[in-house]
Parts: structure tokens; C-alpha cells; sequence
């Protein structure tokens, strides 16, 4: 990430020298991460439930009996989920606000959200290990048939939770309580309509493998990893061309693109740089 911002810091300093920018990075009150600023947390979660599955087994069936129900009976589901995300997030949101980050170097977070993001993150993990082929996820299943309904939830909602933000926002000083509770519930049913939209809409739309995407599939993530620092450089490159900018915008997404994969393609040369951005499995893995 370094790397990646010093395009923007030689944009606007007096000293663009990397002596400069590095004293200037090490001085801000936490390390930009971009879009991987995430990454970690995701980390911390598969560590929990590492240890969940080690030293409390009964929980992870627990979880996936829990899961499969969603199928037969997706409305108990869909609520006990809304409701236990509002009990995640509200009472954060509540005492720190939405907006409120800690940091520290390179890991930050928003102080409302790390208990939501454990919410949905057990979430997916119980209905991935049912079978995401079955259940809620099932080609005739809640959410297929109803994937237009979803899709209306979700930009209902969305626009709900932007309205009530909006009306917290201008408020002068401190908005009132119940406004607060209003503006965080509404954001706990927009993420939920919006993830189960998304879902369904892939479900219902995306059945089919395409051979361009499909080609992508094994090396995505690594992608996602590298893409920022090529994206910016390339912008970089062209901030003097007398392209226009549909012209300038093709080339950095092309340019992304294959060297990305290309990147890639090397670091997988590595064994232990392979694991971490998805080796290929042995045959007779997925039995």
C-alpha cells in the first residue's frame, strides 16, 4: 500500500522524494489499507472459528442444523438473523456512533461493527458448510423464487437507511435516541436485505458457468491482493495523455487485468506465497 499511494503523495507535497513520504506515512495516525483494509478481520474470524471448531465441536453442529433449517423454514430464520445482528450492532453504534475508527498502524476498524461482522460472518459459514447447493441456497429455494421481492426490499431499504442517516447527520448537536435507534436498524435491514438480494439474484440469474470468468476463478483473490497497486500507477501514467477519459479508463481496467493475472501467475511460482492466494488442490480433495 505504500507503494500504491506514493502516485497521490507526489500529487500534492513539496518534497516528493521517498525519503519524504516515508517520514510522512509513519507519522499519519494509521496506515491507509485501501481495499484491503478488511483482510485482517476476516483473519481473526477464521482463527475463531478455528478454535470453535477445536475446543467447542458441539457449536459449529449446532450452527449447521441451525442453518439447514433456513430452507423449510426461511421466515424463522431471516428473523432470528435480524435480530441478532440489531442486538450486534446497535448498542455499538449506540455508544461510539457509526462513523467512529480505532487504528493502530496498519489494522483499523469501525467501533460499531466488529460483532456484525462476526454476526454474518458465523452466518455464511453455517449455511456454506449445510451445502450451498441446498437449503436456503437451493435452485427452486425461498430465495430464488421470490428474487424480484428481494431486490425491491433491499433498494427500499437502502434508500430508508439513507434518508434516516441524512435526517441524524443535519440534525444540529446530537441527534435524538430514537432517531439514533431508527438510523441504526434501518442500516442492520439494509445490509441484510442487500447480502440476501445480491444472493438471490446470483441464484436466480448466474446458474450458468461462462468460460471468461470461469478462467479467473482460481486466481480472483490474488488478484483482488495486487489490482490497487496497478490501478493507481496507471491512472498515474496517464494523468498527462490527451486520451479521453472512457479511453484512459479502458486502458487502466485492460492494463489492471492482465497484470494482475500476470502477477499472479508469478507468485504462484513460490509454494508458500501460493497457499496464501489459493493453491490448486490435489485431486480427490474435494471427496
Amino acid at each position: 500500500m505504500p507503494i500504491a499511494n506514493y502516485p497521490t503523495y507526489m500529487q500534492t507535497a513539496l518534497d516528493p522524494s521517498l525519503a519524504a513520504f516515508w517520514r510522512h506515512w509513519l507519522a499519519l495516525p494509521f496506515w491507509p489499507c485501501g481495499p484491503m483494509w478488511f483482510l485482517w478481520l476476516l483473519l481473526m474470524a477464521d482463527f475463531a472459528a478455528a478454535a470453535l471448531r477445536r475446543f467447542a465441536p458441539s457449536w459449529g453442529a449446532t450452527l449447521i442444523r441451525f442453518s439447514g433449517s433456513a430452507g423449510a423454514r426461511p421466515t424463522r430464520y431471516f428473523a432470528v438473523l435480524i435480530i441478532v445482528s440489531a442486538c450486534a450492532y446497535v448498542p455499538l453504534a449506540l455508544a461510539f456512533t457509526p462513523s467512529a475508527w480505532a487504528a493502530l498502524g496498519p489494522f483499523g476498524f469501525q467501533l460499531s461493527r466488529p460483532l456484525h461482522y462476526a454476526v454474518y460472518f458465523f452466518a455464511g459459514m453455517g449455511l456454506g458448510a449445510y451445502g450451498i447447493e441446498r437449503g436456503l441456497f437451493a435452485p427452486d429455494g425461498a430465495l430464488v423464487k421470490r428474487w424480484s421481492l428481494w431486490l425491491i426490499v433491499a433498494l427500499g431499504s437502502l434508500l430508508l437507511w439513507m434518508v434516516l442517516t441524512a435526517i441524524a447527520m443535519t440534525d444540529a448537536g446530537s441527534p435524538a435516541l430514537g432517531w439514533q435507534i431508527l438510523d441504526d436498524l434501518s442500516f442492520v435491514f439494509a445490509c441484510f436485505s442487500s447480502c440476501f438480494a445480491v444472493l438471490a439474484l446470483v441464484l436466480r440469474f448466474a446458474g450458468r458457468r461462462l468460460p471468461m470468468p470461469s478462467a479467473f476463478q482460481r486466481d480472483a483473490y490474488g488478484m483482488y491482493l495486487v489490482h490497487y497497486l496497478f490501478v493507481v500507477w496507471l491512472q498515474y501514467a496517464l494523468l498527462g495523455a490527451g486520451l479521453l477519459a472512457l479511453g484512459k479508463g479502458a486502458i487502466v481496467f485492460g492494463g489492471t487485468l492482465l497484470l494482475s493475472w500476470g502477477t499472479v501467475a508469478a507468485v504462484r511460482c513460490v509454494p508458500a506465497a501460493a497457499q496464501v492466494i489459493g493453491a490448486d488442490r490435489p485431486r480427490g480433495a474435494a471427496a
